[in-house]
């Protein structure tokens, strides 16, 4: 019996979230939007991935309601989180942290910083500075690693603010 390709007949809050954001790449792009990158190209050579599966993937998450299709510079359109995408920072910064601790050198990882008072969030959310589980618009990040030499990395390395539009 061939394995299925959603997860009809689940009754379960994972399966439905794994229907909107479980295929491949789906949460690099959710990720990279909140790192600010809004233009479709930049999305493309950031993530590394084919035109088509990311208009698929774009498409998808905006049918689902997690992006917005907005007017950017220009006549360019760009991509912005909406409260929803917005709502899964935890786990974006949750997989962030499971990732780095267990497959990531600790000076290649993306350093987050509280904004009102520059404490180094901790793995668990919180702000050792002053207690608290900064909104993602209170979050200051950072790129550490120098390796990369592309535009998006390369603009990364200057620290900005979560959902703030990155621009280069």
């Amino acid at each position: 019996m061939p394995l299925g390709t959603d997860y009809a007949g689940q009754d379960c809050s994972v399966a439905r979230a794994l229907e909107v954001v479980g295929e491949r790449w789906t949460l690099l792009i959710v990720r990279d939007l909140f790192y600010g990158i809004r233009r479709y190209n930049d999305l493309r050579k950031h993530i590394g991935l084919p035109p088509a599966t990311l208009t698929d993937r774009l498409t998808s998450l905006i049918a689902h309601g997690v992006v917005a299709r907005v007017a950017g510079e220009g006549a360019r359109d760009e991509y912005e989180l909406t409260p929803k995408g917005v709502s899964l920072w935890p786990v974006i910064y949750g997989l962030s942290q499971w990732g780095g601790a267990n497959y990531v050198e600790d000076d290649k990882r993306m350093r987050y910083t509280h904004r009102s008072d520059g404490g180094l969030i901790r793995p668990d959310g919180i702000c050792p500075g002053c207690g608290e589980i900064p909104e993602p618009t209170d979050i200051v990040i950072q790129k550490r690693s120098t390796a990369d030499t592309d535009p998006i990395s390369v603009a990364l390395r200057e620290p900005h603010r979560l959902l703030e539009p990155l621009r280069r």
